[in-house]
C-alpha cells in the first residue's frame, strides 16, 4: 500500500527543526529512523500531511555520559546502542536488550528514542525505560522539559509530548554501585515483537542487600508496565531465590496477557514469572562481580 501524499522537509538543525514543527503543528511529523512510522503510513494508520526529517541534524547523534546518567540522543539507532561500550559499562538491561529489537535492517536504521517516542506496549525499549528509571527530554520553541518515563508513557501508542515537541534524548542513570541488569524475551522468530518481554534491574547497598529493583514488561498490558508493587517489595531485602519467586508472583499476577496467536493468557503469565525470576537472577550475578 501507498501512504497518503505528504510534503517534506530536511532541515540541518534543531532550531530549525524545532520552528518547523512549531508552525505546523499536528500536520507535522518527525521521521528518524522510520522503522515504525513508515509501515503505520502506509497501512493508513497514519497520514502526517508534512514530515520533518532529521537526518541531517548531526547534534542529535551521540551516546555519552554527562551528569551522572547516560545520554542517548534521538539520531543514535539500535546498533549504536548494541556497539556501545559506554552502555555496556554502565548499563547492562540497555545492552542486553538491544540486539532483540526486530532485526538488522531496523536495528541500523531504527532509533532509540524514536521507539520511546512511539509507545508501543509491544516494543522493547519502553520496557527497559522504565525499570531502569529513564528520563525523556523533550524540546520545543518554547524550551525544553526533562520528563520521567513513568510520565512520558501514558497508554497504548500515546505519549505526554505536547503539540511543537519532540524527543531529543533520553537519558538514563548510570550506576552508582554494585548492579546489574537483564532484558529476556520470547518471540516466534527472529525479528518478530515480543510474546513476552522482561526487563530487570538490580542494584545492591554496601551490605549486599538490594538498593534499587526494577522490573518492567512487555506485550502483557495495554502499554509497557512497570510493575512497582514488585520493585518496592524488594528494597532493603535480602537478594535470592525467595525474594526473586516473590517478585515474579506479582509480576504474573499484575499483568494482564491477550489470549492471541502468540499464546494463551496463562502462558503468557508464566513466562512473566519465570523471566522475571531469571532476569533478576542475572542481574544479581553482575552485580555481585563488582562487589
Amino acid at each position: 500500500m501507498y501512504p497518503s501524499t505528504f510534503d517534506y522537509s530536511a532541515p540541518e538543525g534543531l532550531e530549525e527543526a524545532l520552528g518547523l514543527l512549531s508552525e505546523l503543528g499536528d500536520e507535522g511529523r518527525v521521521l528518524a529512523g522510520g522503522q515504525s512510522l513508515i509501515p503505520m503510513m502506509k497501512l493508513k494508520l497514519a497520514a502526517p500531511g508534512h514530515l520533518i526529517d532529521i537526518n541531517g541534524v548531526s547534534e542529535l547523534s551521540y551516546i555519552r555520559e554527562a551528569n551522572g546518567h547516560l545520554a542517548v540522543g534521538a539520531l543514535a539507532r539500535h546498533a549504536d546502542v548494541s556497539s556501545s561500550e559506554t552502555v555496556s559499562r554502565h548499563n547492562h538491561t540497555m545492552s542486553s536488550a538491544a540486539p532483540w529489537v526486530a532485526d538488522p535492517l531496523v536495528r541500523n536504521r531504527g532509533t532509540l528514542c524514536g521507539s520511546v517516542a512511539h509507545c508501543d506496549p509491544e516494543g522493547d525499549w519502553n520496557s527497559v525505560m522504565l525499570a531502569v528509571g529513564a528520563s525523556v527530554v523533550a524540546r520545543s520553541t518554547s524550551g525544553e522539559r526533562v520528563i520521567p518515563i513513568t510520565d512520558f508513557v501514558v497508554d497504548f501508542f500515546t505519549n505526554s509530548l505536547r503539540p511543537g515537541e519532540m524527543v531529543t534524548e533520553v537519558r538514563i542513570p548510570k550506576y552508582q554501585g554494585p548492579a546489574g541488569g537483564a532484558y529476556l524475551k520470547l518471540e516466534r522468530k527472529v525479528g518478530d515483537y515480543a510474546t513476552v518481554g522482561v526487563a530487570t534491574h538490580l542494584a545492591l547497598d554496601g551490605a549486599g542487600m538490594v538498593a534499587e529493583a526494577g522490573l518492567g514488561l512487555t506485550a502483557v498490558y495495554g502499554h509497557n508496565l512497570k510493575v512497582t508493587e514488585a520493585e518496592e517489595m524488594m528494597i532493603g531485602q535480602a537478594p535470592g531465590s525467595e525474594l526473586f519467586a516473590e517478585a515474579a508472583a506479582i509480576a504474573a499476577r499484575t499483568c494482564d496477557p491477550d489470549d492471541n496467536v502468540r499464546g494463551p493468557a496463562s502462558y503468557k503469565r508464566a513466562v512473566v514469572a519465570e523471566y522475571t525470576r531469571r532476569g533478576f537472577a542475572q542481574a544479581l550475578a553482575m552485580a555481585k562481580e563488582q562487589s
